[in-house]
């Protein structure tokens, strides 16, 4: 098994061409998973806009020609060298599963691939394959915790020649995870903001970023908990109203199904109640909210948390590529999963 931990990859990234020819990036955090393919790809030396040395593909691409990965990944270069082929959007489909264990028992392929995947759960069949073969890289893509934040706080504002108060890194570190990508831009937004200054002060992250104090995401997110699409509808106008960043209510939403996942996961495992999981993994909870959190434990299996947490992500990415839609694609993320927990709930 070749598991890349998350603080071996910069390393392993650097060394990745001679020693694997196939890797699996997977997780929860999607942004990361591009990060890491994307760098990856960079490594191959694989020019990545010609279209005779680099395809791109998504998983749709094999549905009706399911055999067509492994013909990519064992052809032979039109003008000779190594071929990468970049598959996106993987989970567990059949025709995937299928080459998959043919390039898992070797020998090595022809060319190089790739794969993203969103959340593989253990034991899932893509893991199955891929984690005991000798010839995978997996590399999983989890939500950065403070370590990681801070060290891309660091490379981030290094690079505009900016230093950070620790004021305004606490404030700012609030303010981030869930998502690579999102976190990255929001910090990049800040060092173009303050570019020149030498050092980014508290008020700095505050006015680029955004000030949630008067306005509490939580009120947001109990209406998506508790499939109240008119106290959602109303919390929202009032994030609108307050200037206070959408972005905010989507990422406190995702931390909040973020955690849902893993008392759920626990409840699974250790045949447990809600309010047994609540007295551990949600000590820090407020006690106002506790009976709340009990209520969606109870109506919402792994599965649904997953999915919803995999929409509240890439709605997250996608408010930072199209942020002229932020508003509409938050609401329109928010109001699905209400609806769905309406339904949960019924």
């Amino acid at each position: 098994m070749a598991e890349i931990k998350s603080h071996e990859f910069e390393r392993f990234a650097e060394r990745s061409r001679e020693l694997y020819r196939i890797f699996v990036i997977y997780g929860p955090d999607r942004g990361l998973v591009s990060e890491r393919a994307a760098l990856l790809a960079k490594k191959t030396g694989i020019v990545q806009d010609d279209p005779f040395a680099t395809l791109k593909l998504s998983v749709s691409d094999l549905q009706n020609d399911p055999g067509r990965l492994l013909d990519e990944v064992n052809a032979l270069g039109l003008f000779g060298g190594d071929k990468l082929i970049w598959l996106r959007g993987a989970s567990n489909e059949k025709a995937l599963l299928d080459a998959m264990s043919v390039l898992a028992d070797g020998p090595a392929p022809a060319n190089i691939l790739i794969v993203e995947a969103g959340e593989l759960k253990k034991g899932s069949g893509l893991r199955k394959i891929a984690e005991p073969s000798k010839l995978i890289a997996i590399v999983p893509c989890y939500a950065d915790d403070v370590r990681a934040l801070n060290a891309l706080i660091d490379m981030e504002l290094a690079a505009d020649g900016l230093a950070i108060t620790s004021t305004a890194r606490s404030h700012l570190l609030d303010l981030l995870g869930g998502d690579r990508a999102a976190s990255r831009n929001e910090i990049r937004k800040l060092a173009l903001y303050c570019r020149g200054a030498g050092t980014i002060e508290e008020e700095d992250v505050a006015a680029i970023i955004g000030d949630a104090s008067s306005v509490s995401a939580d009120e947001a997110v109990d209406a998506v908990l508790t499939g109240d699409l008119p106290a959602l509808r109303h919390a929202l106008q009032k994030v609108s109203t307050s200037k206070t960043p959408i972005f905010l209510v989507l990422q406190s939403c995702l931390k909040q199904f973020q955690m849902m996942e893993l008392m759920r996961a626990e409840m699974d495992d250790k045949k447990m109640q809600p309010g047994q999981v609540m007295m551990t993994l949600g000590r820090h909870i407020h006690f106002k909210r506790k009976p709340l959190i009990e209520r969606a434990l109870r109506s919402w299996q792994a599965e649904g948390i997953s999915r919803e947490t995999e929409r509240l992500q890439g709605a997250i990415l996608q408010t930072r590529q199209k942020q002229s839609l932020e508003d509409s694609i938050a609401f329109q993320a928010l109001m699905a999963i209400a609806i769905q927990s309406a339904r949960a709930q019924r």
